[in-house]
């Protein structure tokens, strides 16, 4: 009896000298994880509100350009079917740790600049359309939000890139286990060929 509870002594001491350790070792940053953890989410709704951004846009472009170019149907419903899908998709703060739900997002908006490369290529062919100042409105502000798009998942990227750092290395991994065992490493965009630079919307 007396040997099974001078066994637990150990252990607990074991334990309590590990959180010193880890506590000594990362001096104030215990908080390190919730900081960059939050930055993380912070970084992911701004990443979500440009994409809304663009998406708010596109049914003004679609009827813009069905008023010159109706025989263009097929590019038109591609763009709208396309929209339907990336807004239906929805990855929060909370789901951002879920690599089979992120790829599907990445995929579907993805999937929506496609589309929408294929629409502005067919204005081309529609001077009068390329005059039109409701289109050049447009025009203007889809090419900031695709450089708000660009901005926003570089910098979503570098908040989750030092968040999953934290959360993989020692100490960080120990604090993390121990106070805030919740906190897994986030999915970010995988890196595609001019990822870096925002889809050029010339018209």
């Amino acid at each position: 009896m007396a040997g099974a509870m001078s066994g637990r002594v150990v252990r607990w001491r074991s334990l309590a000298a590990a959180v010193l350790v880890a506590l000594t070792t990362a001096g104030c940053g215990i908080n390190n994880v919730p900081t960059l953890q939050e930055r993380a989410k912070a970084a992911w709704a701004e990443v979500q509100n440009q994409y809304q951004r663009r998406a708010d846009l596109i049914p003004n472009l679609v009827e813009t350009v069905k008023g010159y170019a109706k025989q263009e149907s097929d590019v038109l419903t591609q763009v709208t079917e396309a929209r339907a899908k990336a807004t239906s998709i929805k990855v929060d703060a909370s789901t951002i740790t879920d690599p089979a739900k992120f790829k599907e997002f990445q995929a579907a908006q993805s999937q929506l600049s496609g589309a929408l490369g294929r629409l502005i290529a067919t204005v081309e062919a529609y001077p009068d359309l390329k005059s039109n100042q409701n289109f050049l409105a447009l025009q203007s502000q889809l090419e900031g939000t695709e450089n708000r798009i660009a901005v926003a998942r570089r910098d979503y990227i570098g908040t989750v890139q030092a968040f999953n750092t934290e959360v993989t290395t020692i100490p960080g991994r120990w604090i993390a286990a121990i106070f805030y065992p919740s906190a897994k490493p986030m999915e970010t965009f995988s890196a595609t060929e001019g990822a870096d630079r925002p889809p050029s919307v010339k018209f």
